[in-house]
């Protein structure tokens, strides 16, 4: 298998976010008449067990390939639920995530990766696999923003719709 694709690459997390890139990317490339590549990089580790923890305790590769899996197909469920069309590819792969998104999107017309709504605490709202594939990328990256909850919610009211044109 190719480790490059054509189409529209999309990194998914398993966050709202990257469930909303996946959704956009999907969207695109129904109208582009190109597929998507849905990709989810893991990396083996112990987090969250301390050195001593015996190896028991910790999970296999396996287990954590299995996870990884887990967490791509649920995301894809979550944004096009039980029916997924031909155009979609899904991918996990080990490795570091922006390496692996960046390999991937070689050839690609576009990277798409999820973002959260507002940077939170001074954060910025794009995570550090994110900055790193704007930094290093070489085809078009979008960034989309996870839903806000309470944007569907803001609603003007009494407004009327009207079209301005010109200078404000």
């Amino acid at each position: 298998m190719s480790e490059h694709a054509d189409g529209i690459v999309v990194g998914v997390d398993g966050s709202e976010a990257s469930v909303a890139a996946l959704r956009w990317a999907a969207e695109q490339a129904r109208v582009l008449g190109t597929p998507v590549v849905a990709v989810h990089a893991w990396e083996t580790g112990t987090a969250g067990f301390a050195p001593y923890a015996p190896t028991s305790a910790r999970p296999t590769i396996a287990e954590q390939r299995e996870r990884a899996a887990e967490v791509l197909a649920s995301a894809v469920r979550q944004a096009f639920g039980p029916r997924v069309g031909p155009g979609l590819r899904a991918v996990v792969t080990e490795g570091p995530p922006a390496q692996v998104l960046l390999r991937y999107a070689r050839g690609a017309l576009l990277l798409a990766l999820g973002r959260r709504a507002h940077g939170q605490w001074e954060l910025p709202a794009v995570g550090t696999v994110g900055r790193e594939c704007l930094r290093h990328a070489t085809v078009p990256v979008v960034t989309v923003p996870a839903p806000d909850g309470q944007a569907a919610r803001l609603s003007p009211v009494g407004a009327t719709a009207q079209v301005r044109t010109g200078a404000a």
